[in-house]
């Protein structure tokens, strides 16, 4: 298994990846480009933290798609596990399984808590060409919330944050 490397840094590439969306398909960080990505890496489905903070964020997909921004959740859950978990939740944004090799996309982004085996509760927002320009790791026990996602992408906005 790789060594977790360091957080990327703000003005840094965010790594690329391809994870699985469902059993059959994938979704790779690169398709997305040209728009705002918000990456919520959090430790796992069905944990109560854990549902209350991908629910938030699909309550206020109306705002995220204001920025023209896409929301993915990242855990080291598998793609069944995170069907059930978006179906009994209503999600309406992916969720990627970080599954096999199990947190290789977390170890890439210097989120892998060992020896748990899961993914720290960490955020990051992309920028349309690929660039971090925020990031927070909040501890696993406390929902992060989105006001600074949501400051971030306002900071992103060619209008520098004017509400229409």
């Amino acid at each position: 298994m790789p060594e977790a490397s360091a957080m990327p840094a703000v003005g840094e590439p965010a790594p690329d990846f391809t994870l699985h969306s469902t059993p059959d398909q994938t979704l790779s960080l690169s398709q997305l480009r040209g728009h705002p990505v918000v990456l919520a890496f959090y430790p796992a489905d069905w944990s109560p933290v854990c549902g209350d903070q991908m629910a938030l964020y699909n309550e206020l997909m109306p705002e995220f798609r204001r920025f023209h921004a896409t929301v993915i959740g990242i855990s080291v859950d598998g793609p069944w596990c995170h069907a059930a978990f978006a179906l009994d939740r209503k999600l309406h944004f992916p969720l990627l399984a970080d599954f096999e090799p199990k947190g290789e996309v977390s170890r890439r982004y210097g989120v892998y808590q060992l020896p748990e085996g899961i993914s720290e509760r960490a955020l990051f927002v992309i920028d349309a060409e690929g660039i971090v320009r925020w990031s927070y790791v909040s501890p696993s026990g406390i929902n992060p919330g989105a006001d600074g996602i949501l400051e971030a992408l306002e900071a992103l906005s060619p209008t520098n944050g004017a509400r229409s």
